[in-house]
């Protein structure tokens, strides 16, 4: 905010506020961010129409493989029921020959399940050699 001095009977130099906003400043940027924008643009657009051939891999991206916890302790990998002594051998089934430890897994539990059956759970995977396990949450 700017003032200038003024000078009135008795008071020798008064100090009055200048309440004007300058846009200058704020204009001279946006002209200069345009012109920026302006040359950039064209620079990041492809021209050149090239014809890409196929993935090497072929094998469409794998679906998430969820475990299920149910209140009543119903133990499901997908929609398919399973139990806790035989997790890991029908998980491995489920991923067919892919690493288990590179296959991540998500874990998906009522919010009435008890702690100690959950991390029964996470263990039993842990222990058939899933290590990247991934927790399901709903958000509010």
């Amino acid at each position: 905010m700017a003032a200038h001095l003024t000078q009135l009977g008795s008071d020798r130099f008064r100090l009055a506020q200048n309440s004007d906003i300058n846009v200058t400043p704020f204009v001279d940027i946006m002209l200069v961010l345009l012109i920026i924008f302006m040359v950039a643009i064209p620079a990041a657009v492809v021209a050149v129409k090239v014809d890409l051939p196929p993935s090497a891999s072929g094998n469409p991206p794998r679906l998430p493989t969820y475990v299920s916890l149910q209140k009543g302790g119903a133990l499901y990998i997908g929609d398919r029921p399973t139990s806790l002594a035989t997790l890991g051998g029908d998980l491995s089934g489920v991923i067919g020959g892919a690493d288990p430890q590179k296959e991540r897994v998500y874990v998906r539990a009522d919010k009435g399940v008890p702690y100690g059956d959950f991390m029964a759970v996470v263990s039993r995977l842990q222990a058939s050699g899933f290590h990247a396990v991934g927790l399901v949450g709903e958000a509010l």
